[in-house]
């Protein structure tokens, strides 16, 4: 009965401790994965905001967009056929992805959009 106890408690904190490293990936600021890309690189987060600039083009299955959240600003790309207008508040889960990283400089830092909320 006590092992059986003992078991039971286990999983509930093993479960716990990997609900929150999940979450540790959450909601974030634009300028905190910007500041540290090899951090968030292929992860998944939260970001919040407004947005000043999207765009599409005919024919072609992405569309584009910049997100502010006060302390900086990214590109999002969207697979979404709903693109956001300019000054939609929006929340955006996606996967951090960057084109490239040259002396430990990111470039074509930018979300992958997995959902959109418009606020």
């Amino acid at each position: 009965m006590v092992r059986t106890r003992n078991f039971v408690l286990g999983l509930i904190i093993a479960a716990g401790a990997f609900s929150g490293a999940c979450a540790s990936m959450g909601s974030r600021s634009i300028s905190e994965v910007q500041t540290n890309p090899g951090k968030f690189a292929d992860k998944t987060v939260t970001v919040e905001g407004v947005v000043t600039t999207s765009w599409g083009i005919p024919m072609v299955p992405f569309k584009v967009y910049r997100i502010s959240d006060g302390t900086a600003e990214m590109l999002v790309i969207s697979d979404n056929s709903r693109l956001p207008g300019k000054n939609a508040r929006v929340r955006v889960r996606g996967e951090v992805e960057e084109v490239a990283l040259i002396g430990g400089r990111s470039f074509g830092l930018h979300i992958r959009e997995k959902s959109i909320k418009f606020l």
